[in-house]
């Protein structure tokens, strides 16, 4: 199923231009939307209501031609580039090629994403080519509603990122309480700082699997080794225990200890789609405490409250407020009740999902309308170095009568 670039169409029509223009590579995620080809290095798409072009390198061209969603693929060799680089160098050569080959489209004026490169648009406004800066998220708003086949290409990510949690969750269910002085000394060798043996070790007990201190690093290890398996892969993910935890974004590091909250949040990147999924637990090893029992309860019903309420036509801003109220009816903080808060609910509820795992739409206090399609973190969570953190997160697509929770994984604190 195609996407519905309407409103890109409209858009030009309005500001009076041929077409938009994207120059990068295909981790750019406008270039992928658009081109629906994935390549390391920049290349130029343009996209008009009548056709959609490719201008790549000879290397490129067969790969583009059968791959990408381009109805014409030209090479740069097309248009003589090794002559004009000699002549004018690199960058000049293929500002001379760009134009040429939008006057052979019959292109005048074309938009650009806000981010586009600025030499590149110097150097074809230098060749009489209108070069205009879309600033009002158009494309953006096209690639938050998403086709049926990409709802699939989450929900296959999500699989994926579930198997990973599951393999998070195995390996602390393996893992021993022990005092951190006994920890490191099993028949393996001995991990290294950061790895395992005696990191982040300052008294105490510690949890231990095999003989070696159970770390967020090992973790996250076998959070990256299982993604692999099931073809994804991800820059970071966070395992953050106990004050580590207190902090929303820190990644977390060294020994993992009993008693104290493990946040662990995942969110791979299909190797083949190139599509997000995006989901965190909370586990305790050993017994909870009592404040941390209550805020994990708080976070799930805040969390439950929240998916029940999504559908077309709820605006992401009245979601992030039911679970402001839930947090707030129990005394707790929020950043709507107090915008300096450092502890309690501290950041928005969600985000959409996507090429990014950071896009439109959002649940925050200037979250606009959900419509079908929309799919969309709830990540509910309160935070306090005294304490630690209690994160929980699920995966929603917005359909046309409400949503579907694209998360099909337990959710439990006591691990």
């Amino acid at each position: 199923m195609e996407p519905d670039l309407s409103p890109l169409d409209d858009y030009l029509d309005e500001a009076g231009l041929d077409g938009y223009l994207v120059d990068a590579d295909s981790s750019d995620s406008t270039q992928r939307y658009l081109s629906g080809f994935d390549a390391p290095d920049p290349f130029v798409t343009l996209y008009a209501p009548e056709t959609t072009a490719l201008l790549v390198s000879a290397l490129e061209y067969g790969r583009a031609n059968r791959q990408s969603r381009a109805d014409d693929v030209s090479r740069l060799a097309d248009y003589d580039y090794r002559s004009l680089a000699a002549e004018h160098g690199p960058r000049a050569a293929k500002a001379r090629v760009v134009a040429a080959w939008l006057d052979d489209l019959d292109v005048d004026g074309v938009a650009t994403p806000e981010r586009f490169p600025l030499g590149p648009a110097d150097r074809l406004r230098e060749r009489e080519l209108t070069v205009m800066s879309e600033t009002e998220d158009v494309v953006t708003e096209v690639r938050a509603r998403k086709t049926t086949e990409e709802i699939e290409h989450i929900r296959a990510a999500q699989r994926a990122n579930e198997a990973a949690m599951d393999a998070a969750a195995d390996l602390l269910r393996e893992a021993e309480i022990v005092e951190a002085d006994g920890a490191g000394e099993g028949d393996g060798d001995s991990r290294s700082e950061g790895d395992g043996g005696d990191a982040g070790l300052d008294g105490g007990r510690v949890l231990s699997v095999d003989g070696d201190v159970l770390t967020s690093e090992r973790v996250r290890e076998e959070i990256e080794v299982t993604l692999l398996r099931h073809g994804c892969a991800l820059d970071e993910t966070i395992v953050a225990c106990g004050a580590d935890a207190a902090d929303p974004h820190d990644r977390g590091s060294g020994a993992l200890r009993p008693e104290e909250p493990i946040i662990v949040d995942i969110f791979p990147r299909s190797k083949e789609t190139k599509y997000h999924a995006d989901m965190t637990r909370t586990f305790v090893k050993g017994e909870p405490t009592d404040t941390l029992r209550e805020w994990f309860d708080l976070t799930h019903e805040a969390l439950d409250a929240a998916r029940e309420a999504i559908e077309p036509g709820v605006t992401g801003a009245a979601v992030h407020d039911i679970v402001c109220d839930v947090y707030e009816d129990a005394g707790l903080p929020t950043l709507r009740s107090d915008p300096k808060s450092e502890t309690g609910f501290i950041h928005s509820t969600g985000h959409g999902v996507g090429l990014d795992v950071h896009e439109l739409p959002r649940l925050s206090p200037d979250g606009d309308e959900l419509r079908p399609g929309h799919v969309v973190t709830v990540e509910p969570g309160l935070y306090d170095p005294d304490v630690g953190g209690v994160r929980i997160e699920d995966l929603v697509v917005v359909t046309e009568d409400g949503s579907e929770n694209l998360t099909d994984q337990p959710v439990e604190l006591r691990i």
